[in-house]
């Protein structure tokens, strides 16, 4: 149970700063979606998927199925990122936070589905 708090915290702490930068299209997401190719509008709604993660952590601590789902949906977005990236011609240490992001909600996930 803490496990899977601290997770979900990480991860919701993570979404809502990202996505909502996205949202806001601060100046460095802009230079971000120029870089790997896509709109500002694009990477805007990215940042609204990741918001709605982050909700769905949140409703994950009452209804622990919306959590799993919610970090499956981020594991979709990561994928996404991952291969954005790639195609972007992104180094390896580019990738370093979207693979750890991966990581927590892989973790998250395994926590959820295992506890009794």
């Amino acid at each position: 149970m803490i496990a899977r708090t601290v997770l979900a915290a990480l991860l919701m702490l993570q979404a809502v700063a990202f996505g909502g930068a996205k949202v806001l299209r601060l100046q460095p997401m802009q230079q971000r979606a120029a870089h790997v190719g896509m709109t500002v509008e694009d990477y805007s709604r990215i940042g609204v998927l990741e918001i709605l993660a982050a909700v769905g952590l949140a409703i994950g601590a009452v209804v622990p199925a919306i959590g799993v789902l919610a970090a499956c949906g981020l594991l979709v977005l990561l994928g996404g990122a991952l291969v954005t990236h790639l195609r972007a011609g992104d180094r390896p240490a580019d990738l370093a936070p979207a693979l750890t992001v991966a990581v927590l909600a892989t973790a998250y996930i395994v926590v959820s589905v295992t506890a009794h």
